[in-house]
Parts: structure tokens; sequence; C-alpha cells
């Protein structure tokens, strides 16, 4: 089973644990809903589509509110800390939480006390902790897009804050960083940078460049990133192998999003409600 780990931009959500159903534009939890836009709940949108169309059980989600201060991050972990070795996932996708050194190891030392060892994802604010604590390798797959690659691929940045100037976010430089996030140790056993081209490697090099369908207006859709983490999620949670997965959720994300004809008014739940139709079609080979 797919565990989900992230919060929710509402300050009021509670701290809650159990299986996460979609209906319509939201998800839900113990009774608590929130409207899928993008973050967390929009890798969890993703990752139910996914699943459904694979036959597969949706995922259980760790979601609580936080804003931007902290303070339902911080509760988040001290409850995974007492709880998470309770189950026996198969998959684990930590998201959106605030990055804390600390509370990350603890975290990750729980995660190891479980009875089997789980692949383990890790996107947005949780991989700025896995690799501020010096524990990058012992992730699966990362999943950053341009800017937070040269957060991975600066050695001397404590914080995404502090990423180097002369590491630009240029897309033409993503090869240069992703040999130095793996050189300096700062990388995930596949990493899947996501942006206008899209890149599968590992620390031997790029193992594929996926740019096919492209939809510009989906630059400016926010979410997209947090879809292709959330397919990728519920394929390796499916036992696909995990660059398989990667490279193929990719694939599925761009053309879900052709298939939604995107303009700049298109919220990324019509991308979303596309997942199924995208993967039918690349389940047939056709891509």
């Amino acid at each position: 089973m797919l565990a989900v780990v992230g919060t929710v931009p509402d300050q009021g959500f509670p701290l809650a644990a159990g299986k996460v159903t979609l209906k319509g534009d939201r998800i839900y939890i113990q009774g608590h809903g929130i409207t899928v836009n993008r973050g967390t709940p929009a890798l969890l949108a993703a990752a139910i589509k996914t699943a459904k169309t694979l036959g597969g059980p949706e995922p259980f989600g760790y979601l609580i509110g936080d804003i931007g201060l902290g303070d339902g991050s911080r509760l988040l972990y001290e409850y995974l800390t007492r709880h998470i070795k309770e189950h026996d996932f198969g998959t684990i996708a930590f998201h959106y939480v605030q990055p804390d050194v600390d509370w990350h190891n603890r975290v990750l030392l729980a995660v190891k006390e479980m009875t089997r060892r789980p692949v383990l994802i890790a996107d947005a604010g949780f991989m700025y902790a896995a690799k501020m604590s010096g524990m990058a390798s012992e992730y699966d797959l990362f999943a950053p897009d341009v800017g937070e690659l040269a957060f991975l691929a600066d050695e001397n940045a404590p914080h995404p804050f502090y990423t180097r100037g002369f590491i630009m976010h240029e897309e033409n430089r993503v090869p240069d960083m992703i040999a130095r996030a793996y050189s300096h140790k700062n990388a995930s056993r596949f990493l899947l940078v996501k942006g206008k081209e899209d890149y599968l490697a590992d620390k031997v090099g790029i193992r594929a460049t996926i740019k096919n369908p492209a939809e510009e207006t989906m630059e400016a859709i926010g979410g997209t990133g947090d879809i292709v983490t959330g397919i990728a999620a519920a394929l390796i949670s499916a036992d696909w192998e995990i660059d398989k997965a990667a490279a193929f959720s990719a694939w599925a994300n761009r053309l879900a999003g052709h298939y939604s004809k995107p303009t700049p008014a298109t919220q990324v739940i019509e991308i979303i409600d596309h997942i199924p139709w995208a993967l039918a079609e690349l389940f047939l080979g056709k891509k």
C-alpha cells in the first residue's frame, strides 16, 4: 500500500491519518475535506486516479494543516515517529512538510524500524530536509524541478534560500546539476527532474528525456509537478520498477495535460481527471 505524508494550506485542518478518497474536486480523509488545487492534495488526487485505473487500493494519508509557520509540520513529524511503524507500507511518498533536519532524522529512524523497508519517495519540503540531513542516499526517488535541483547540486547550501548564485536555474544546465548532486551524495537512487523537458537520471547519468507531448500552457498551471509525483508513487506501489514508473509518470502527466486542452484558466483537477485516458493510451503502447 502507498502512504502519502504532507500538509494542506488550511491552518484549521486537523491531523488526520487514514484512507484518502477523491470526490469531484475534493479529497477526503477521516471526514475532513479539502479542494484539490496544488501541493499534497494534487499529489493524492493523481495517485488515487492512477490506483483506481490499475485496480489498486486508495492511498493512506498522513495530513495536517500548515500555512508555512511549521507548527502543523512539527505535530505531523512527531506523530509519524510514534505511529508509522504500526503499518506495513510498500511505498511512502513524503511531500510538502516544513523542512526540519532533526525531525526528519527521527522519522527516518522510525521508518527503518518498520517490518520491511518501503520504497521511499521525497519531494518538495521533505526532499529539502533529506538533503539537508545528509541522508539523501537513503531515498529511492526524488522529484525536483530545476530550481530544486539547483539546491541538491549545491553541496554547501544549508537551505534552499542559500543556493549559490553561480548554479543557475537553467534547463540547459540540468545534466551538470544532476552530476553535481550525485557527486556530493545529495541525490536519491533515481532523480526525476521536472521541467520543460523531464529527465530521469541515476548516478551513472541521464537515462531518459521526456519532452512530448508539450503543452506550453502547462508551465503556468500550479500543481502539475505534484501530479507527476502522485502518478509515480501509485505505479511504484503497484510493484512497478522505480525507473520505469518515474519515466512513465512524466509521459502520463504530459498526455493528461494534452487531453485537457489547457488554457491559463485550467485548474489542476482538470488535468488529473484525464489521467485514466492518458494511462490507457500509454498501456496500449501508443506512446
